[in-house]
């Protein structure tokens, strides 16, 4: 199962709200095909030990999430399940709920444990609206927690403005050659958690000469060195996989202990590469 962190919600007087304790290392399934793959992947980690599942409504694969879990045999408060809010359904207050409760039906669940907007809502207009709407489903108990996912720093400084609650956690990608250094500090300045998606960088970085060396050194495999990165700097960290090897071999990244040196040498790898999407830009 890993490390726990515990992620909440800031409010207007600088309390905590909603405290809750979240497996930091999880499985993606971003691109998990919904023909029975995604529910074998889903499978494969609750048995090797995962209890994090990361999906999303654009995934289109939520059933399977959910019918993995009903047939686990482990019990619903032993695993956390994130969801995501599709951005083209982020288009207002009533439209927010609904999609919600729609994610909670595909999935099978009565609660969902971290619902997050998976980017800002395109529509300027709308966007504190929507927030409302988070707001008022974490009050209502359909999600135990609540986050945005592809926020800029500009997007969490206007989020703030008028909230109730600041998001539990902010979703982005990170990796050794996408480090965000300045994102990490606005996520972390609202009280949020950040939360690696693409740890690997969608593979595109794999076979980096640097990492190998740097892998070979610590004894280890170069998307271990990258999992383990991510986990030591604090964030929920999901790699996706629906290889059985690759699963626990990404599980085993958590017993890998990455010295100073080595930890100095993935720093430099930094390069500003973005593996898919970046709204965090966008206006």
């Amino acid at each position: 199962m890993g490390p726990l962190l515990t992620i909440s919600h800031r409010t207007k007087d600088n309390d905590s709200a909603y405290s809750i304790t979240i497996p930091q290392f999880g499985l993606g399934v971003f691109l998990a095909p919904s023909d029975g793959t995604c529910k074998q992947a889903c499978l494969w980690a609750l048995e090797a030990g995962y209890r994090h599942i990361d999906t999303a409504k654009v995934y289109e694969n939520e059933s399977e999430v959910g019918e993995a879990i009903a047939l686990s045999g482990i019990n619903r408060n032993e695993i956390f399940v994130t969801t995501k809010l599709r951005r083209s359904d982020a288009r207002g207050y009533d439209e927010t709920i609904s999609s919600c409760k729609d994610s909670l039906q595909r999935l099978g669940l009565d609660y969902i444990d971290l619902y997050l907007i998976h980017a800002p809502p395109e529509d300027i207009s709308v966007r504190e609206d929507v927030w409302r709407a988070m707001e008022d489903i974490l009050e209502a108990g359909l999600s135990r927690s609540i986050g945005v996912s592809n926020y800029g720093a500009k997007h969490l400084e206007q989020l703030m403005e008028n909230s109730r609650y600041g998001p539990a956690v902010n979703q982005i990608e990170i990796h050794p050659w996408l480090q965000r250094p300045h994102l990490i500090d606005a996520t972390l300045s609202v009280g949020a958690t950040p939360m690696a998606y693409s740890p690997l960088a969608r593979g595109h970085k794999v076979n980096d000469e640097k990492l190998e060396i740097i892998s070979k050194d610590i004894g280890c495999t170069p998307a271990q060195v990258c999992i383990k990165w991510c986990i030591d700097q604090g964030y929920i960290t999901i790699p996706k996989s629906t290889n059985k090897n690759r699963i626990h071999e990404n599980l085993q990244s958590l017993d890998i202990n990455i010295p100073d040196k080595n930890n100095a040498e993935i720093l430099q790898l930094e390069e500003n590469y973005i593996s898919g999407w970046d709204p965090t830009t966008e206006s």
